[in-house]
């Protein structure tokens, strides 16, 4: 994974409602890392909206703007009413692996098929505009192994990589566990190896 591929994502889930000509419009987004996560995520708020006129739906698997792993539903509403705008507003809005159900409650006043599209689409852009985002980082895992003397040039260097030890050991040497983006283990294990003189020991765990 590069470095162009770090992206930003939903913090978790969230949920805002907006209201159009006594329609309500509840929209709940949630961080999402494949189609069935997704798929799964759209059944729980079918479960918890059983009443609504509609649970529509749209997700976006993968990178922000990215349409290869994609869905949509009108769920009832007409077509290209609900889903196509729903998705459009998740691939321009920056976040990647999102997935959003917009729950609908008929106020008893037609909005007309553009009025749908721009009400999903409000009720859509709300809700990303007001969350809080994270970021999908690809992280690896490895163990090292080094003389104690490198203890502290080591724990130096480890913010330069982004590298967070998850585990240490006190042996006869020094072994850690540690974790770091996929995009900076090149570089963090070039460093290693002219830290230790290339006499340290260096296993991926993943």
């Amino acid at each position: 994974m590069t470095a162009s591929q770090r992206y930003p994502i939903p913090a978790g889930r969230f949920r805002t409602e907006i209201e159009v000509e006594r329609s309500r419009f509840i929209a709940t987004v949630q961080p999402v890392t494949s189609t069935a996560e997704a798929q799964a995520f759209i059944a729980s708020i079918k479960t918890e909206f059983p009443d609504a006129n509609h649970n529509c739906w749209a997700y976006l698997v993968g990178p922000p703007g990215s349409t290869d792993q994609v869905g949509l539903s009108d769920d009832g509403e007409p077509h290209g009413a609900a889903g196509k705008p729903m998705l459009i507003a998740l691939q321009y809005s920056g976040l990647g692996d999102t997935a959003v159900v917009v729950s609908r409650y008929f106020g008893g006043i037609k909005l007309g098929k553009g009025g749908m599209v721009k009400a999903y689409t409000a009720a859509v852009k709300t809700a990303l505009e007001q969350l809080s985002r994270a970021e999908r980082v690809a992280w690896v895992r490895f163990r090292v192994t080094f003389d104690y003397a490198l203890v502290t040039p080591f724990e130096r260097r480890l913010p330069d990589f982004e590298a967070e030890i998850l585990d240490i050991e006190y042996g006869e040497k020094v072994t850690c566990c540690l974790r770091s983006p996929e995009e900076r283990q090149e570089g963090f294990c070039l460093m290693f190896t002219d830290l230790t003189a290339g006499q340290g020991k260096l296993d991926p765990l993943d």
